[in-house]
């Protein structure tokens, strides 16, 4: 699986690039604020909810230290998605929160 560095993304999005972030932090935790555009989906419910992605997009995997993420990565290119891990998650993002 692909890892990109937070600043990485922060790039994307900044240059309007990074159509496609899933955060699957928690509920509480996406409160505090999420990366702009973000689709929330929780680790524990990303199964049951994969039917909502579209396999020929390619997702940037977000959360808090990039844990959670890289396990969410694994469970979706295990079923044929392309993914990529934002490493450090948002604990390592500097950008804009909404």
């Amino acid at each position: 699986m692909k890892q990109y560095a937070a600043i990485e993304v922060q790039k994307l999005v900044e240059a309007d690039k990074a159509q496609h972030i899933i955060d699957v932090r928690e509920v509480d935790e996406v409160e505090t604020g999420k990366i702009p555009g973000a689709i929330h989906i929780p680790l524990g419910l990303l199964e049951f909810r994969m039917h909502e992605l579209d396999k020929s997009k390619e997702y940037i995997l977000v959360c808090r230290s990039g844990g959670r993420s890289g396990r969410a990565g694994q469970l979706l290119e295990s079923h044929g998605f392309n993914v990529i891990n934002m490493d450090g998650g948002m604990l390592a993002w500097q950008g804009k929160i909404e």
